[in-house]
């Protein structure tokens, strides 16, 4: 199960789980476009390799692996993959 962004990173969006990922797996990036325009950043769940790099860097605490994200924040897995497309 991929790691999943929730709520805490609205507004935030600090990109040092972006630095941490070794796939390249969470976008968008400060220099892709829709940056600006995106109030979080997003895991693609088929890329990601279940690694958790990503979990400790995170300074709002927003990264949970898929099967220990909150009830509360159950829908940001389907918002990550509607992200790609997936």
């Amino acid at each position: 199960m991929a790691y999943v962004i929730a709520e805490p990173c609205i507004g935030t969006k600090d990109t040092a789980c972006v630095d941490a990922c070794p796939v390249d797996c969470i976008h968008p990036k400060k220099d892709e476009s829709g940056h600006g325009d995106s109030e979080q950043l997003f895991i693609d769940p088929v890329e990601c390799i279940d690694c958790g790099a990503c979990v400790p860097v995170c300074p709002v605490s927003a990264i949970y692996a898929g099967d220990d994200l909150p009830e509360k924040w159950a829908a940001f897995q389907d918002k990550n993959a509607a992200h790609f497309g997936r």
